[in-house]
C-alpha cells in the first residue's frame, strides 16, 4: 500500500529511528513510547493485521516472533518485557499494517487488573 505509513518507513521514505533491518522485517523505536524501551517490529510486506494472515504467512511470523527476544535483549531488556500485537480497530490497532510492540525497562504495569 503505497500511503501506508509502516510501508513509506520500510521503503526508507520516512526516516525511524532502526532497531533492526533485513531483507523481510524492520524493527524500530516507537515516536510515542510508553516505556523506556519501546520498539515495533514489522514485515517490510504490507499485511494489514493479524487478522489477515495466512498459512503463507506462517514463516514470516515465526522468524517476528524468534527474532523480537533477541532485539528485546539486544535493547537491554534482561529481565522481560511485554509485546503486543493490537488487531483492528476493535482491538486499538491505529496503524493498519501489522506490527509486534516490544516494550520493556521502568514499571510497566499489569495488562489486567484484578480485584
Amino acid at each position: 500500500m503505497g500511503d501506508c505509513i509502516f510501508c513509506r518507513i520500510a521503503r526508507g521514505e520516512i526516516p525511524c529511528r532502526k532497531v533492526y533491518e533485513d531483507d523481510e522485517l524492520l524493527a524500530f523505536h516507537d515516536i510515542h513510547p510508553v516505556a523506556p524501551v519501546h520498539f515495533m517490529l514489522i514485515p517490510k510486506l504490507h499485511l494489514a493485521s493479524l487478522a489477515e494472515a495466512g498459512d503463507g504467512h506462517a514463516a514470516l511470523l515465526g522468524r517476528m516472533l524468534v527474532l523480537a527476544p533477541k532485539l528485546a535483549r539486544e535493547q537491554g531488556l534482561e529481565n522481560g518485557f511485554r509485546t503486543v500485537i493490537n488487531t483492528g480497530k476493535g482491538g486499538g490497532q491505529e496503524v493498519l499494517h501489522f506490527h509486534i510492540h516490544i516494550i520493556g525497562g521502568g514499571s510497566i504495569p499489569p495488562m489486567v487488573r484484578h480485584g
